[in-house]
């Protein structure tokens, strides 16, 4: 397979562990290791004890049973782990794409979410987010847009970069039209759990449909990106199977250190969560009052997750804007152009506790440029 760069991926193997204030973090602020092992009584003793050889290539039992935590219902024999989400979707397309099918996927989207996809050789056709209207999704479109050659419904909420999140009505809609259709429907659900408003949490859509995959990470939600720990949990165990042998020719199975600290995370998930919530609530008060006095941003405010996605108000691409910001003033923002979506927004990320000396720099910066 040849595959285009991953834009994102290449910006922030630039820049991200060279300048001193990251303000486009995806993910929240993390634990060390001895924060994790002090969640439960014993912990510590069976870590330094754990014998580090090869685990069992669909994720320990004790793994699977504590994600199956998330869920309603979904057994531990419907979760695949993976070595982050990012081998998840290349499994999924992977295992249920052929050349010339299409995929439906909403848009803007992590790259990965479309690239591999057309790296197959599929059609892709972008449902894309209005940002006109607070980023809504238009349901007629996406009853057009299917075809006999449609596979797929590729979505993600909480959404990244946007921080949108839709009603359960417009949810449960999407769950029909897949169903109705018999498309697989993949749910990037990696930023559950951080809804501002916890009665608007979606439910997992493994939950309720078949053919629904529901995609999770430690990365985001819990603050645990370096343990590269992810996981599909679906209810259709054909392809379930399929995908763990496409795993075989990947990573085979995770670290077994990674696992171990996964699930003690898991077990005890809702300090870890509220603890970020409270991180981005904070954070939200302050950007808050940096986009009522902006000059040259303007945002939609997100309704979950650690992200947003401004939009500048200046004729200079967020490319350049971006550029110049690190150049002058050692802030990372994210451009748009790095999403592939046009050359006028910029991702900013608000899940960890230095945001804002981060933003205060920003605010130097405009003060002095703009």
């Amino acid at each position: 397979m040849k595959i285009n760069d991953f834009l994102l991926e290449r910006y922030f193997a630039k820049y991200e562990f060279e300048i001193p204030h990251l303000l486009c973090a995806s993910d929240c602020e993390t634990f060390s290791i001895e924060e994790i092992l002090q969640l439960e009584e014993g912990a510590k003793e069976k870590f330094n004890n754990l014998k580090l050889g090869y685990t069992d290539s669909q994720g320990s039992p004790d793994l699977r049973a504590a994600i199956t935590s998330l869920y309603g219902t979904i057994s531990e024999e419907n979760i695949l782990a993976f070595s982050g989400a990012e081998e998840g979707i290349f499994a999924f397309m992977n295992v249920i794409l052929e050349p010339e099918d299409q995929i439906i996927v909403q848009y803007p989207a992590y790259q990965s979410l479309f690239e591999v996809a057309e790296a197959i050789g599929c059609e892709v056709k972008k449902w894309t987010m209005d940002p006109e209207d607070n980023w809504s999704l238009n349901l007629e479109e996406l009853k057009d847009s299917i075809t006999p050659k449609t596979k797929a419904i590729v979505i993600n909420f909480p959404h990244n970069p946007t921080g949108k999140l839709i009603s359960k009505s417009e949810f449960r809609s999407i769950l029909d039209i897949a169903r109705e259709n018999n498309l697989y429907l993949f749910s990037d659900e990696v930023y559950r759990l951080l809804e501002y408003d916890s009665t608007a949490r979606l439910p997992p859509a493994c939950d309720l449909y078949e053919k629904a995959l529901s995609l999770g990470v430690m990365s985001k939600s819990y603050g645990l990106a370096g343990l590269r720990i992810g996981w599909i949990a679906t209810r259709d165990q054909a392809l379930l199977d399929k995908l763990a042998r496409f795993k075989d020719y990947t990573t085979i199975c995770n670290s077994i250190a990674s696992e171990f600290l996964a699930t003690i995370a898991l077990r005890n998930y809702q300090p870890l969560v509220q603890r970020n919530l409270s991180i981005i609530s904070s954070n939200l008060q302050l950007l808050d009052e940096f986009f009522d006095s902006a000059q040259i941003l303007e945002w939609i405010r997100p309704q979950a997750g650690p992200i947003a996605f401004p939009r500048l108000k200046i004729s200079v691409s967020s490319k350049d804007f971006c550029t110049d910001l690190v150049k002058n003033a050692g802030v990372l923002l994210l451009p748009s152009s790095a999403f592939l979506y046009g050359d006028k927004h910029v991702r900013l990320g608000f899940g960890r506790q230095n945001m804002p000396q981060a933003l205060s720099q920003l605010k130097s910066y405009l003060k002095n440029t703009h």
